[in-house]
């Protein structure tokens, strides 16, 4: 039966010692000290780990790409039952690794990530002494929706005897069609290191192993979209997940809801309107599809080119909402409607229907370009512009954070402490 493998992909010790003992609670075969966790805190966390968890296998993830034979025998040192290599340091180095391995008493696991072909580096692996090879789609390639490695495993199985472990985005729901393509080890990181219970993460995916049968999806959480399912992805997370994913960007300044409460999600047809002229955002009604929002650039100026009877004929043709950088009206009405409007202004009076505009073009709406197309996320804390080309990327970074903070959430209700604590703030404060 294939192995369990779980990544401790953190920056502290501590948190990571902590998820290490609900996972080993949770029925893990092999801890393994992620790459983060080396990188920050450095070979002392295998020692912890082989301290506290003697009864189980430890794998230290350097991701060797040079000096092997020293960093092969640190990790021998520290306690590591093995150490990995990436395969695309070369066969120097690899080769270098095995024979380190061997003579310090660990095993070297080739790691072939970014092979352009996976099943004959595997192969080459296998000859130089490997004793084990991993299939791993990378958090970056997952980001970007990238592809299930499980197609690359059932080549690389085929093409060797070691055993091989499939890394990449694994979840319960996932890990018995891993199994079943052939891997021999399941490394599951997210899924478990991210979960608020991470015993019973751990257990739902050894469940899944054991019995063959796909386990409980964990809410939609730890899935990552494409172009398919983008729309059930953004409808879960927060303006403030799509904003820290992307690197803290801003949102569109100066616009909010007409009322608390309101959530708007879809693709932007856009409209430049001149000021309380409201021929062209009436007209996108008609021109507009089911579930896209119209945003219209009015230059941040009032009269008001929306309001009630707008709302009725937008809710009618199946219109997801409305974003106006200028002025609308009506404001009781859109709340009763419950539709979502958001705006820089409110004002009561409205102009005239001039007919001066376009629709369909790119247009700048609280200081943030919107193209045709473009994904439009919408809450209490402002608008989000997702532009087409980024919409998968962003999706899934803003999922990762969304599945980050129900673990740090939980860490500060578990453990009674404050977020400053959980999250070491001192320690990573930037010096210089």
């Amino acid at each position: 039966m294939a192995l369990l493998q779980v990544a401790l992909d953190f920056v502290d010790l501590d948190r990571a010692l902590k998820c290490a003992r609900e996972a080993a609670a949770g029925g893990a075969d092999v801890l393994e000290a992620g790459t983060p966790l080396i990188k920050s805190e450095g070979l002392e966390c295998v020692r912890a780990l082989r301290r506290e968890f003697p009864g189980l296998r430890v794998v230290a993830d350097l991701k060797t790409l040079d000096a092997g034979r020293t960093e092969m025998e640190c990790a021998a040192k520290a306690g590591a039952h093995a150490a990995v290599v990436v395969a695309l340091a070369g066969e120097a180095t690899v080769a270098e690794c095995v024979r380190a391995g061997e003579n310090y008493g660990i095993e070297v696991q080739v790691d072939l990530l970014g092979a352009a072909d996976p099943a004959a580096m595997a192969t080459r692996a296998e000859a130089l002494g490997a004793a084990q090879v991993g299939v791993h789609l990378s958090i970056d390639e997952q980001m970007k929706g990238g592809a299930d490695p499980l197609a690359v495993l059932r080549a690389v199985r085929a093409a060797v005897k070691i055993p091989v472990a499939v890394a990449g985005g694994l979840t319960a729901e996932t890990a018995a069609g891993a199994a079943k393509a052939g891997a021999d080890v399941l490394i599951v990181g997210g899924a478990i290191h991210k979960a608020s219970d991470s015993a019973a993460a751990t257990a739902a995916v050894k469940k899944a192993i054991e019995t063959g049968a796909a386990g409980a999806d964990a809410a939609g959480l730890y899935r990552r979209v494409t172009g398919e399912n983008l729309r059930e992805a953004f409808e879960k997370v927060s303006t403030p997940n799509l904003s820290d994913g992307a690197h803290r960007r801003p949102c569109c300044e100066g616009l909010r809801p007409v009322a608390p409460g309101l959530r708007l999600v879809g693709r932007a047809f856009t409209v430049r309107a001149y000021p309380g002229d409201w021929s062209k955002p009436v007209e996108a009604i008609d021109l507009a599809s089911p579930g896209d929002v119209i945003v219209v650039d009015a230059g941040g100026l009032g009269p008001a080119l929306w309001g009630e009877l707008a709302t009725h004929s937008a809710i009618g043709k199946g219109i997801a909402g409305v974003v106006v950088d200028g002025a609308v009206r009506d404001t009781p009405e859109i709340r009763r409607l419950g539709f979502p409007a958001f705006s820089r202004l409110v004002t009561s009076n409205a102009g005239e229907p001039k007919g001066l505009g376009e629709t369909g073009v790119p247009v700048s709406v609280g200081g943030v370009r919107v193209s045709p197309g473009d994904w439009i996320v919408a809450d209490d804390d402002g608008v989000m512009v997702v532009p087409a080309r980024e919409a998968a990327e962003m999706a899934n970074h803003a999922m990762d954070c969304l599945e980050k903070e129900n673990r740090i959430r939980a860490e500060i209700e578990g453990g009674k402490t404050t977020l400053g604590q959980v999250t070491h703030l001192l320690k990573w404060e930037k010096i210089g």
